[in-house]
């Protein structure tokens, strides 16, 4: 007779932070950990997992290959998961650790997705996550999907945290060196990391005297400055509201939606903030493009939609999902 497991392990890993939680069968939490930020494109796959591991030692779970298994499944929602060639990678990894009897390894943003939809719905919508990066995914009942690469300029991807800071330097050093036009922006943004001048900014990032991770705090401000009227913070924070609508769009009109009632699921720390000048751009630009489109913003933890994953394949009770649920929040 086989040893009763927990029913999934499941696994968020970001870009700047890494969650845990193990599920029992009724779905409740048994314990979680978090740790750092999940980036296999600079540290290589091995080092990656690594971090996976130091969230399980977090939540108090051995990560030696003889202590496991620790759940039935391993449910895996991993950032930089982008072809399924990395997915294919990132799995193989996973489950030489021995955490899980079966593992599935997903890009993060379908968990995004599976955190919108609503318990005993089809698996089917579109979402966008938007945070340090931009990306979104698609899926229907019949199991079709809509990707993008997602891998930055290069994919065509424009955007996200990182990338709105990166554009709004841009605009600031060029106002106060005279090749570009005025903007607040030149003040806000040295202000806001201790320095006077955008030339005294710029010379302290370039000589690594800012740490590159503070860059995101931009973000905010850029979005404060927009607020109060600057048109050129203003007209970012509309190219990012008009790529959330092109992307989105995109993904519905290849999977045929684009004339349905389908959720449309928005997230990551960009889109969760609350933006009115981001929100009404995008909620105007998608009653254009996709009509019947029902948007909701998620800001659960998105382990909760690993997890609910997880319960997917497990074929969990309806009471198991609204546990987890529940303790998401």
């Amino acid at each position: 007779m086989g040893v009763t497991l927990p029913s999934v392990l499941a696994i968020d890993a970001g870009n700047s932070k890494t969650d845990v939680a193990l599920l029992a069968p009724d779905g409740s939490v048994l314990c979680s950990g978090r740790a750092g930020g999940f980036q296999p494109p600079r540290t290589g796959v091995a080092a990656a997992v690594d971090v996976l591991a130091e969230a399980m030692s977090d939540a108090g779970l051995r990560t030696d290959r003889a202590a496991g298994p620790w759940a039935e499944r391993v449910s895996a929602c991993l950032a930089n998961a982008d072809f399924a060639v990395e997915e294919e990678e990132l799995a193989r990894e996973i489950e030489g650790r021995n955490w899980g009897r079966a593992t599935a390894v997903h890009n993060d943003t379908f968990a995004l997705l599976r955190s919108g939809l609503p318990t005993g719905a089809d698996p089917c919508g579109v979402a966008v996550v938007c945070g340090a990066g931009i990306n979104c995914v698609g899926m229907t009942p019949d199991g079709r999907t809509a990707r993008f690469p997602a891998i930055g300029r290069i994919s065509g991807d424009w955007g996200g945290g990182g990338g709105l800071a990166e554009e709004a330097l841009w605009f600031a050093a060029r106002a106060e060196d005279g090749r570009g036009g005025p903007t607040e922006l030149a003040r806000a943004l040295p202000a806001h990391l201790g320095h006077e001048s955008m030339a005294s900014l710029i010379e302290a990032m370039h000589l690594g005297r800012v740490p590159h991770g503070r860059r995101h705090e931009l973000t905010p401000v850029l979005f404060g400055v927009a607020a109060a009227g600057d048109p050129v913070a203003l007209s970012l924070v509309h190219r990012q509201a008009d790529e959330v609508v092109a992307m989105a769009s995109v993904a519905l009109d290849r999977l045929g939606l684009l004339e349905q009632e389908v959720p449309v699921v928005l997230g990551g720390s960009v889109l969760a903030a609350g933006h009115p000048q981001l929100d009404d751009r995008i909620a105007a630009g998608l009653a254009r493009r996709a009509p019947r489109a029902r948007i909701s913003v998620i800001t659960a933890p998105p382990v909760l939609g690993a997890g609910l994953l997880g319960l997917d394949a497990l074929g969990a009770p309806h009471g198991a999902y609204e546990k987890l649920r529940a303790h998401f929040g």
